[in-house]
């Protein structure tokens, strides 16, 4: 009889963990309540206002990994003072291509939030937005002419032209003067300042977006809810399977007709789980961040710029160092880093057992290859995992000569998960970027990958729709609806000189930002007119 009694209670147990039906079906659901997702589910809600939206966010709050403010280093990347996305070519030139495109994605991220000022689905733009010039400083004869170089070809481009250029000591100490005090008269030293830079709180925007997009009656949130499966059903809709953390992990389904997964770091193992085609050969490769902080005021009063230095050879694009302006939730600090850390996790508030659970008979091998490619990475890692606060103290006087080490303190940002894919060439490589992957029905997509990330959320996400709703995109409804978002759709900035300064100033004033217009090309506009070509 006990037995019996056993293997009935036994029974009931396993059937009660097992979820449910699918209490009901939904337009779209967002995996994670980052930046992502609220942009995308910004994006939806006002192309198709009738379609019910939901959001499942694993912690008890939004924008509490990347997205958060003191995860990331809030620069709105926009290629004026990174340098590595300009690179010299074989033949000595500076190739701009990637910087033009990386600004393109910017002025459509400011073009995308200006809407929703005018929409009052974000308020008070200096909660979130703040201008900031972007600098590089370099030193060296070598690293000099390369500055030099790389503004003289900035200047041929709509987007970049009205940069500064100096190598003047008593310059650069006007404009950033804690770079300055305390350095050696004689070292060759060099700078370029761009003053449209901004500052980005992207935790802030997720939150209003958030926070505007649940006050519909469409769309809803749902914090410490863990998305564990995904399985298609017959129909092409999805059954997503959703544990309540604050019910013991009661589960239950729900059917999706698309489903984004824009969980960060945790997206990969999500992804996996689809079992699409699209998602095989994927793999991660998690690299965290520490910087050092400085809240003393007599310190943050004397620097406005984001100071971004040039990477030592060899070194993968996160080790650029910067110095960093940063206004955080109302609180102005200054930031220095980044240092690189090495956690499996995927996520700051994930598991040590993320790396090796994602790893499949697809990506292994990818990988290892992509490992055996890329040495210097893992030397560089492991010299920043031997860093001392002295060592970084050091790297710090390399931008602020005169830093205290009282003034400074050492804080963990967030958990970063670099794309390794498969290669027909090389079996597998690294790559630094974001990537959308999109179900061939376009009934699931994920972000995967990292820089620039946040601040090209609008144009990654517009991608995403452009893919996955392709057919709602080509009707003249989304049409206009999105020349409505976003004024510039279609069109690129850097072709057109009206254009690029008609855009900064609309987006501009409603941001609350600085404009300055551009000049035209003056070498351009010399060159005479090509003659007349007769067919």
């Amino acid at each position: 009889m006990k037995k019996i009694l056993l293997t009935l209670l036994c029974l009931s147990v396993i059937g009660c963990s097992k979820p449910r039906e699918p209490e009901k079906t939904v337009d779209v659901l967002l995996i994670g309540a980052g930046v992502m997702s609220a942009t995308l589910g910004t994006y939806l809600h006002e192309l198709q206002p009738d379609w019910s939206i939901e959001i499942y966010e694993r912690l008890d709050q939004v924008a509490a990994e990347s997205s958060n403010g003191w995860n990331n280093a809030g620069t709105g990347h926009s290629a004026f003072c990174e340098l590595n996305y300009t690179p010299e070519t074989a033949d000595g030139g500076i190739d701009i291509s990637k910087a033009i495109a990386i600004n393109e994605s910017f002025e459509i991220s400011k073009q995308f939030w200006a809407t929703q000022v005018e929409r009052e689905v974000l308020s008070k733009p200096k909660s979130f937005i703040n201008i900031t010039p972007h600098m590089s400083f370099v030193w060296g004869d070598d690293n000099v002419e390369y500055l030099r170089k790389r503004h003289a070809a900035l200047q041929h481009s709509n987007l970049f032209r009205g940069m500064e250029f100096t190598e003047d000591h008593a310059q650069i100490a006007q404009w950033v003067p804690l770079v300055m005090q305390g350095r050696d008269p004689q070292q060759k030293v060099a700078a370029t300042r761009m003053a449209i830079g901004t500052d980005v709180n992207f935790g802030e925007i997720t939150r209003q977006l958030i926070d505007s997009l649940i006050g519909k009656q469409q769309a809803s949130l749902h914090l410490e809810h863990e998305v564990r499966d995904l399985q298609r059903n017959e129909d092409g809709t999805w059954r997503v399977t959703v544990a309540d953390l604050a019910k013991d992990g009661a589960e239950q389904s729900i059917n999706a007709r698309f489903v984004f997964i824009g969980a960060g770091g945790g997206a990969l193992k999500l992804l996996q789980k689809s079992g699409i085609e699209e998602a095989k050969g994927y793999a991660g490769f998690p690299v965290g961040g520490q910087f050092l902080m400085t809240r003393n005021q007599d310190v943050v009063a004397q620097h406005l710029a984001k100071v971004y230095g040039k990477a030592s050879v060899g070194s993968p694009p996160m080790s650029v160092p910067h110095l960093d302006t940063r206004v955080i939730d109302g609180e102005n600090v200054l930031l220095f880093g980044p240092f690189a850390t090495f956690s499996t996790k995927y996520l700051k508030n994930g598991s040590l057992l993320d790396m090796f659970s994602s790893m499949t008979t697809d990506n292994f091998m990818p990988m290892v290859n992509a490992g055996m490619d890329n040495w210097s990475l893992s030397t560089y890692l492991m010299g920043q995992l031997m860093l001392s606060q002295e060592d970084r103290m050091a790297s710090l006087r390399e931008y602020f000569p005169e830093a205290q080490d009282a003034d400074w303190e050492l804080i963990n940002a967030g958990q970063r998960v670099q794309i390794i894919k498969k290669d027909a060439e090389k079996g597998g490589v690294l790559q630094f970027g974001t990537e959308v992957v999109t179900s061939a029905d376009g009934s699931i997509s994920a972000l995967l990958g990292a820089s620039p990330g946040a601040s090209t959320a609008a144009p990654i996400m517009l991608h995403l729709i452009e893919k996955a709703f392709a057919d709602k995109v080509a009707t003249p409804e989304w049409q206009e609806r999105l020349k409505e978002i976003i004024p510039s759709y279609g069109q690129k900035l850097n072709d057109d000189l009206a254009l690029t300064n008609r855009i900064r100033q609309w987006s501009s004033e409603r941001l609350e930002l600085q404009h300055i217009e551009v000049a035209p090309d003056v070498e351009m506009a010399a060159e005479p007119e090509p003659a007349a070509v007769t067919l």
